[in-house]
């Protein structure tokens, strides 16, 4: 997958086939849409093109106000468009400038000039372009004109799929990773860096990897216990468990922290990058009245975890 920092980088692309969209999460739904993408482009001897954005638009229109996380930080989000076949991304700056943008003058200078477009998948109620002008029926009205194809997402084909960012946040926050799963096709994840804490689950004999996700746009899930796979830089995959939370008991955090003991692994992971696959919640966190409670409580949970692998 070849990925363009904004119109300014982009090579030749042949034939281009492109949706525009943020695609947070890249979920069931925006996988059927780069299905779509890679068939219609295998018609002309094309390739599938994504224009998306970042930052999230709503975080430059409402930089005060938006209080948006978003499901995938950019490295993930292009992992993920490149593992489901997502051939060329194009990563546009968005500004208050090219907001401002007509949105004639989006698909002329941009799409038909720049990229040379030859179709252009869209959801019926999509809108882009000053004053979200840019709908489906306006590319109707010039597709002609300039020489390229409209290939509409109908409201059927969106309902038949059922699932939206939005419905895939909000299962997030309530914990219901289960439907997560669903929604995305695969396990939700955390990506980042092993970093050094306080070792004091060492001292509890339970050792973890403080991972830090390095990004305070990613949407975290609610504080708990959660069952989860580690997939490591060499390929292994390992089962643990993980708290995301404050540390009550310790009680001298007030940042929080995301902590995976793995299972039956004793290797140093400083750091070094590791993905965190998020398959079930299984309690709230909670304050012992001493870290002896904390170390009973944490041998139940490794019990009820390793139970729920091998189910």
């Amino acid at each position: 997958m070849k990925i363009f920092q904004g119109f300014d980088t982009i090579e030749d692309i042949p034939n281009p086939v492109l949706t525009i969209g943020t695609f947070d999460g890249v979920h069931i739904g925006h996988q059927k849409i780069i299905d779509r993408l890679n068939h219609e482009a295998a018609e002309i001897g094309g390739e599938s093109v994504l224009f998306t954005f970042y930052p999230h638009p709503r975080m430059v229109l409402y930089p005060d106000n938006h209080g948006l996380k978003l499901i995938q930080t950019q490295v993930e989000k292009i992992d993920k468009l490149r593992r489901f076949g997502m051939k060329n991304v194009i990563v546009h700056p968005f500004t208050k400038d090219f907001s401002r943008l007509s949105a004639l003058e989006f698909v002329r200078d941009y799409l038909v000039n720049r990229l040379h477009v030859k179709k252009l998948v869209i959801g019926y109620d999509h809108q882009f372009g000053k004053n979200r002008e840019g709908s489906i029926d306006f590319l109707r009205d010039v597709c002609d004109i300039y020489g390229f194809e409209v290939i509409e997402i109908s409201a059927q084909e969106v309902n038949d799929v059922n699932v939206s960012s939005t419905k895939v946040r909000n299962a997030i926050q309530e914990g219901d990773f289960e439907l997560v799963k669903h929604y995305l096709g695969e396990p939700f994840e955390l990506h980042g860096k092993v970093v050094r804490g306080q070792a004091l689950g060492r001292q509890i004999g339970y050792p973890t990897a403080n991972i830090d996700i390095g990004s305070d746009v990613k949407l975290m899930p609610k504080s708990g216990v959660y069952a989860i796979n580690a997939l490591l830089g060499d390929g292994m995959i390992v089962d643990g468990m993980m708290n995301i939370g404050v540390k009550p008991t310790i009680g001298d955090e007030d940042e929080q922290s995301i902590e995976v003991h793995l299972f039956d692994f004793n290797q140093d992971l400083y750091d070094q990058f590791i993905t965190v696959q998020l398959l079930s919640r299984f309690r709230d966190e909670q304050k012992f009245d001493s870290i002896y409670d904390l170390k009973e409580q944490l041998l139940h949970d490794e019990m009820y975890i390793r139970t729920y692998f091998t189910l």
